[in-house]
């Protein structure tokens, strides 16, 4: 590959390992990665249609090659750890090592104390905090022969505001979790190479999880999964070495690379925006 070709498709012949790829905002990453011509392993549970959510990690992989990338799409519980080894060592064998993770899967229920089950809380510890934990434990041996590895999660800056605890502390402390694995990671890997970021949006994104939230009147005052995708893009093909342990926001950080142009990524232009949980 020229450098031309390095600077223009930075992620090109890249692994990177993504849960959750089947649909939002992991698989609009996977397609932009994609576009540059990486190797996306798609780790997700979704392997016969579902009800309710669109896309199957098969259908998710027709995308990915139409796109210009290699896809393997695996079944992937990432509450099930050695479900995730297998997937690991399988990636590995098929593409030659993993080079990127993106924690992006995530299980969500807005309630309070006296209306989250155990259960439901389990179920949020063991995707969000537990699976960001597990598939950076098992990916790391590789990501550490890596050239320019990342892990990049999908998860807010750390904001102690107890606004953001009083109505759903159970998905705050998981989701948390996955911050702090940014915070805690990033430390422990600054002098090996290894950058441990987060990426949030600074509106509320069109995802299937939105839409069971907001109904679709609330899609309308949204974002395209598009300017997450754009923004991990951005990150990802940064120097490990130089840019680790930082919360990113999708719109501060394309601000800061000169895109102007927000509109792109509305759902419908001049609706006014909903602004994400956890940024005050």
């Amino acid at each position: 590959m020229t450098a031309d070709q390095k600077q223009t498709k930075p992620l090109a012949g890249k692994t990177i390992f993504i849960s959750g790829a089947s649909r939002g905002i992991g698989k609009a990453i996977a397609l932009r990665a994609a576009a540059d011509g990486a190797n996306i392993v798609i780790a997700a549970k979704t392997a016969e249609p579902h009800p309710k959510l669109p896309g199957t990690i098969y259908t998710a992989a027709a995308e990915i090659e139409a796109a210009g990338g290699q896809a393997l799409p695996l079944v992937v519980d990432i509450r099930d750890e050695g479900r995730i080894a297998e997937a690991v060592e399988m990636a590995v064998k098929e593409f030659g090592g993993i080079d990127i993770l993106v924690n992006n899967a995530s299980a969500i229920s807005l309630t309070g104390t006296l209306h989250t089950p155990l259960k439901r809380y389990d179920l949020m510890h063991q995707v969000n905090a537990r699976g960001t934990y597990a598939c950076s434990h098992f990916c790391l041996p590789h990501l550490l022969k890596a050239e320019n590895p990342h892990i990049l999660n999908i998860s807010p800056p750390l904001n102690m505001n107890p606004r953001w605890f009083k109505d759903h502390v159970a998905y705050t402390m998981a989701k948390y979790g996955m911050s702090m694995c940014v915070l805690g990671m990033a430390a422990e890997f600054a002098g090996k190479g290894v950058a441990v970021n987060a990426l949030w949006p600074q509106t509320a994104i069109a995802t299937a999880a939105m839409m069971m939230i907001g109904g679709k009147g609330a899609m309308a005052s949204c974002r395209t999964e598009e300017i997450m995708s754009d923004a991990a893009h951005l990150i990802l093909s940064r120097p490990s070495k130089e840019h680790t342990g930082q919360f990113f926001i999708d719109e501060d950080l394309l601000r800061s690379n000169g895109v102007t142009d927000f509109e792109r990524y509305a759902v419908e232009p001049g609706h006014e925006l909903i602004k994400d949980f956890f940024l005050d």
